[in-house]
């Protein structure tokens, strides 16, 4: 039996170049396994809390040694001699120790590097990869890649409110298929924006970050990529937009406002929750849509379950900041039929253990689920395998550029070739 004997962190850099820790486990049979951990810029209010130092000497206050302080201290003490295949038991060890509902005495960061860790090294002894490891069933799915080809809110510089819009080729046969057909209009559509005199710089995520004046004209030209590079827009390739629209919610007044010309002192327009949500379902008429993300405030409940209610029969109603990957907003979500698909971001939550919770919980309630990157990553591919082994049929995991992003898609290329014959691509939606 393989058992833990010594845990140990360190501050490494993330994608954006800000300190994010590493875990590095080791067993008493000689197993040694890493994991490391991603930031949000885009957060939502309720997400387990990411541990920083706040020295302003060092990285602007970014710096995570109180987190990496924690692992090597009273998190290895806590742990040593725990078997590592038994994940859950060691997760709740971590959450009792912990003390606090956002687990802010040893930080989200902390704990969720050394349950990947743990994850890892049980697949090791078991001579598993992650994606066998914790797969519950016999079959296996691929997941559909949702991605971020033009960037904007928190994630870029340019003028659009909107953070990502992406595409998803649903018609594909094969995560290899998938993934060609992706990069493939990614390229044409740098070609499209070179040639319109738009510059091809990217944002957080890999996706172009263009100068452009509406979401509508970041539409038309996705939608000029897709038929370019030859595919059927709908049918082959589908479009998927996230808002993130806590980041443009004004809680007191309860409107939408134009968050970058506010930002920029220009005169800006705002919306009420109704108004949002027409020109949500004006743009999923307009546009082949089949995917929205946080299109309301995580605050603006009534407002979720009207959209739900609105166009939730046509389309994937997606709760992010919403539900955090938590199961008590999940549950309310639930009863409150606001949303029908949750993504599910590790570090939201920060264990393996409770985000399984979630996506059991959400499957069982007939939600879709999209396991999700973040802004800022890293090299770790751990959510490729994590998709494959919760049946998910979805990932986000950025654009076609950026090696943090690259490294995920190209793991699941692995793991298909692995499967062969059992690999099935989610066709759903």
């Amino acid at each position: 039996m393989s058992k833990i004997k010594k845990i140990q962190a360190l501050e490494i850099l993330d994608s954006r170049g800000n300190p994010t820790i590493e875990v590095i486990l080791k067993t008493t049979d000689g197993i040694i396994t890493k994991a490391k951990v991603p930031s949000g810029a885009s957060t939502g209010a309720n997400e387990a809390l990411e541990l920083r130092d706040h020295d302003k000497k060092r990285y602007s206050g970014k710096g995570v040694l109180k987190a990496v302080s924690n692992v090597n201290n009273e998190i290895d003490k806590l742990l040593q001699g725990k078997s590592v295949t038994d994940q859950e038991t060691i997760d709740n060890l971590m959450i009792k120790a912990d003390g606090t509902e956002n687990k802010s005495n040893f930080g989200a960061n902390a704990m969720l590097g050394v349950s990947l860790a743990v994850a890892r090294a049980g697949a090791v002894s078991e001579n598993k990869a992650i994606y066998e490891y914790l797969n519950s069933k016999d079959t296996y799915l691929m997941p559909c890649p949702m991605m971020n080809i033009i960037n904007g809110g928190m994630h870029a510089d340019s003028p659009l409110d909107f953070q990502e819009f992406m595409i998803r080729p649903r018609g594909a046969n094969s995560f290899k298929e998938a993934l060609r057909w992706g990069a493939e209009v990614f390229h044409t559509l740098k070609k499209i924006l070179k040639d319109k005199g738009f510059a091809t710089s990217v944002g957080d995520e890999g996706g172009f970050a263009p100068n452009l004046k509406s979401h509508e004209e970041a539409l038309e030209l996705i939608m000029q990529a897709i038929e370019k590079a030859g595919y059927k827009p709908k049918d082959e390739i589908s479009i998927a937009l996230d808002p993130a629209a806590s980041e443009f919610y004004d809680t007191k007044d309860k409107v939408y406002f134009e968050m970058k010309k506010k930002a920029a002192n220009e005169s800006f327009k705002t919306k009420t929750p109704s108004e949002q949500i027409q020109y949500l379902e004006e743009l999923s008429k307009k546009f082949p849509i089949d995917s929205i993300e946080d299109g309301l405030a995580e605050s603006d409940w009534s407002g979720w379950t009207k959209l739900t209610k609105e166009i939730g029969s046509k389309m994937q109603i997606v709760g992010d900041d919403l539900f955090v990957t938590n199961t008590k907003f999940l549950q309310k979500g639930i009863e409150k039929k606001a949303a029908n698909a949750i993504l599910i971001k590790l570090n939201q939550i920060g264990t393996l253990t409770e985000t399984l919770q979630t996506i059991h919980l959400a499957q069982k309630n007939g939600f879709n689920t999209v396991v999700s990157h973040r802004s800022g990553e890293t090299e770790d591919a751990f959510i490729a395998d994590f998709a494959v082994a919760t049946h998910s049929g979805q990932i986000k995991t950025g654009s076609l550029s950026r090696s943090d992003r690259i490294a995920k898609y190209n793991r699941l290329l692995e793991i298909e070739n692995d499967l062969g014959d059992r690999a099935k691509f989610f066709k759903g939606l």
